[in-house]
């Protein structure tokens, strides 16, 4: 297989993410493994740069990503205009910048000129001043894809957390979290983990709602006409499956270590699991998606942006994982489609196959 066109966006210039772009390019034995094309500006990366001051950060500008430099890093231009940079600060020029970065990688992903995407992070309350009609990359990318549904998955090593509900008030989890709300992404779970992780039979292990799990009703009745039939049908196509489990309990007791992923019913249940275990390390990842995106677990940091003190890992594992999943997803497409020819798919999908089958929403 050729080397993976890379796509990395800019995230927003005041922040930190062009600096931890630039840490993580400035190895050059990334460029063994792909071709890395960023879409920001020669300028504002040169700014961050002398920040910085890596020791290896050659950049090849290019009008577009249709012909890359193979074993160079890339730059395309996506802003022509002189920016002011003030870092640390909220501001809607950023936003804008952040917004144009973030659209033109998409178009070209979506177009087949880079292979996967990898984002750096941005401020949602900028974005919306700058005219950001969504709530974060997630709900973006879902839209420009024009699939119904999709799944943040975070991930660091084996602990995989998804979650049923997005960047939504606690206020509006009740109406959005339904039982077919929860198949959906529990199905994407379970694709994901046999497709982009390429794990033969995977184990998931659904969270409850209410504390302790609705404590058999007595703290509310969520996980029983909800939650609960969701695993049963699950069961039925030979699923390894558990749950509803108590939140608490479940990562006290180090159960999570058990199975291979996680849905928690809303963004912090499994989020502040996620980054208490792994911040810094983690990589989100939006699963459900025909293309392949990913982006590191923290957000701009404006605290300490500019002072040269931002830890890459995360942004590194992102670009690693988005390669890894690139990979996997080839491997699965060639495997499935010899497996056709042969006639060897069986009936029991749940077992072998990705699920495509949806269940009913009761009213």
């Amino acid at each position: 297989m050729s080397k993976v066109r890379v796509g990395i966006t800019s995230g927003d210039i005041n922040g930190i993410g062009i600096e931890v772009i630039i840490k993580t390019l400035s190895d050059e034995r990334i460029l063994d493994h792909c071709v890395p094309i960023v879409y920001a500006s020669s300028k504002v990366l040169a700014y961050h740069k002398n920040i910085v001051n890596p020791r290896g950060f050659d950049f090849r500008g290019i009008n577009d990503a249709s012909n890359p430099h193979t074993g160079k890093i890339n730059i395309v231009n996506v802003w022509s205009e002189d920016i002011n940079i003030t870092l640390g600060e909220e501001n809607e020029i950023s936003g804008r910048f952040a917004y144009t970065s973030l659209d033109r990688a998409t178009q070209d992903l979506k177009a087949g000129h880079i292979d996967v995407l990898v984002t750096a992070p941005i401020n949602k309350k900028v974005m919306q001043l700058a005219g950001f009609p969504y709530p974060g990359h997630t709900e973006y990318l879902t839209a420009q894809c024009e699939v119904d549904e999709s799944l943040m998955l975070m991930v660091n090593g084996d602990l995989r957390i998804a979650v049923a509900t997005n960047h939504i008030p606690v206020s509006d989890i009740p109406a959005v979290l339904t039982k077919q709300v929860i198949y959906k992404k529990t199905k994407l779970l379970f694709n994901a983990l046999k497709v982009d992780f390429g794990l033969e039979r995977p184990s998931i292990a659904l969270l409850g709602v209410n504390p302790h799990a609705g404590d058999q009703g007595a703290i509310g009745e969520e996980e029983e006409y909800l939650i609960r039939p969701v695993i049963a049908e699950f069961a039925k196509k030979g699923v390894l499956i558990t749950g509803p489990h108590p939140a608490d309990g479940f990562f006290g007791s180090g159960d999570y270590t058990k199975v291979d992923g996680i849905l928690a019913m809303y963004h912090d249940q499994g989020l502040v699991p996620f980054k208490t275990l792994s911040f810094g390390q983690g990589v989100n990842f939006t699963a459900g998606l025909p293309v392949v995106r990913t982006s590191p677990d923290h957000g701009t940091a404006f605290g300490i942006a500019g002072q040269n003190l931002a830890e890459p890992r995360s942004f590194r594992n992102a670009l690693f994982m988005a390669l890894d999943i690139f990979r996997n997803r080839a491997v699965h497409h060639e495997s499935h489609k010899n497996s056709l020819s042969r006639g060897e798919l069986g009936a029991d999908t749940g077992k072998d196959e990705p699920i495509e089958e949806e269940i009913a929403e009761n009213p």
